[in-house]
């Protein structure tokens, strides 16, 4: 793996942390998240920065594990939350956060554990 793509690859499994550690802080619930503000930015901020990242990775990574991960639908992801100026579906905010950010961490993880 490219050094470039090693460093971005940390940096959405360090993203994905955070939204882990934000469901931990404020609650694993629908309920908490759709009545809390800074809750909702703090997630949604994250899933923003991941999709940067991930349009950052090199073509040929992307290419490699596109039937891993559904990198040009995370790309979309950060699309959506950028330019919805607040109309961003919450539910599909909240589903984002607790179904694929936990397998996207893993696949960072065992990534980045496989080029040690």
């Amino acid at each position: 793996m490219q050094q470039l793509d090693r460093q971005r690859i940390q940096q959405i499994y360090d993203y994905c942390g955070e939204i882990e550690k934000t469901i931990e802080r404020y609650g694993n619930s629908f309920t908490a998240f759709d009545s809390d503000a800074d809750y909702q930015r703090s997630v949604s901020f994250c899933i923003l920065q991941i999709g940067e990242l991930s349009g950052g990775l090199s073509e040929e990574l992307r290419n490699e594990t596109k039937h891993q991960i559904p990198w040009s639908s995370i790309k979309g992801m950060r699309n959506l939350v950028a330019h919805s100026y607040g109309s961003m579906s919450r539910s599909i905010l909240w589903e984002t956060a607790i179904q694929d950010i936990p397998y996207l961490k893993s696949f960072c993880r065992n990534l980045l554990n496989s080029e040690e």
